[in-house]
């Protein structure tokens, strides 16, 4: 086996199939099992996932059924964007200590409460609009114009389009920012918060506003998302049932991962774009 990150690498982390082959110790999923899974993350981070193949070897504790109702191109793209934005939202699901600051990441009460996601069409950002509405906020929703029908058809309370109008100069007083483009500009919207509101950035490289956050009054914290197969099992029915919906911006087919690859590097995408096997 070659050593993590030397080449050549398998990169890839989310997967939906059928189980062909299990370990003597494994005793709830068999072979011939439908499954999906965010494949050891973030522990394989360097090329250990191995996703993009015919066959991936899995912890059998990072596997979950695959949701009744719908695909294997759609199971596919849940694991990592479903748990980024649950794991966010909702429950981080582990006590592993928190490698991006000191505290853990702790969620905040969303009922009742304004809610903007910024990067609202992407993975990560149509599952956490959806997320947020289930459980009853205001959401508003920051994304490119081409996307307003789409986001609201999710349940997006407001768009903005970023490329208009700059969401900082026009939003105030809401309780959550999840910022699922995250970087360096981040900092941004902490004058979008009410006092004790939260910023959830999703990628916090580049950050530098934790002066002003403290005058401010507001969190920021982030989490390092988890492969987890009991979440997964967990948000089954929630996709069984079509309360969350996975939206595919487009598919290719392994063989043409680059291309994958060339349409993720032009932006805008619209929810998930997966690579199939025939």
């Amino acid at each position: 086996m070659a050593a993590a990150g030397a080449f050549p690498v398998i990169p890839g982390t989310d997967i939906s199939g059928v189980v062909s082959a299990v370990g003597d110790d494994v005793a709830d999923i068999a072979v011939g099992d439908a499954v999906h899974s965010m494949v050891r993350f973030p522990e394989g981070l360097a090329g250990d996932s191995r996703a993009y193949a015919e066959y991936v070897a899995v912890p059998a504790s990072q596997v979950a059924p695959k949701p009744e109702g719908i695909g294997h191109v759609q199971a596919a793209g849940a694991p990592m964007s479903l748990l980024t934005a649950w794991q966010f939202l909702i429950d981080p699901g582990h006590d592993h200590p928190n490698p991006l600051q000191p505290d853990p990441h702790e969620p905040v009460p969303l009922e009742g409460r304004t809610v903007l996601v910024n990067g609202a069409a992407g993975g990560v950002g149509h599952l956490a609009v959806q997320i947020a509405k289930m459980k009853g906020a205001r959401v508003i929703a920051v994304a490119s114009g081409r996307h307003q029908t789409f986001l609201r058809d999710l349940g997006a309370d407001a768009v903005i389009d970023y490329t208009a109008t700059l969401p900082e100069d026009v939003v105030h007083d809401v309780d959550l920012v999840l910022d699922a483009v995250g970087g360096p500009r981040t900092g941004r919207f902490l004058r979008t918060l009410k006092p004790g509101g939260a910023l959830f950035p999703v990628f916090p490289l580049g950050y530098s506003g934790a002066e002003e956050a403290a005058r401010l009054g507001v969190t920021v914290s982030t989490t390092q998302v988890r492969s987890s197969g009991a979440q997964l099992r967990q948000l089954g029915h929630l996709l069984e049932d079509g309360t969350l919906r996975v939206v595919l911006d487009s598919t290719y087919p392994l063989a043409d991962a680059r291309k994958a690859h060339e349409r993720a590097a032009r932006g805008h995408v619209q929810g998930k774009i997966v690579l199939t096997v025939a």
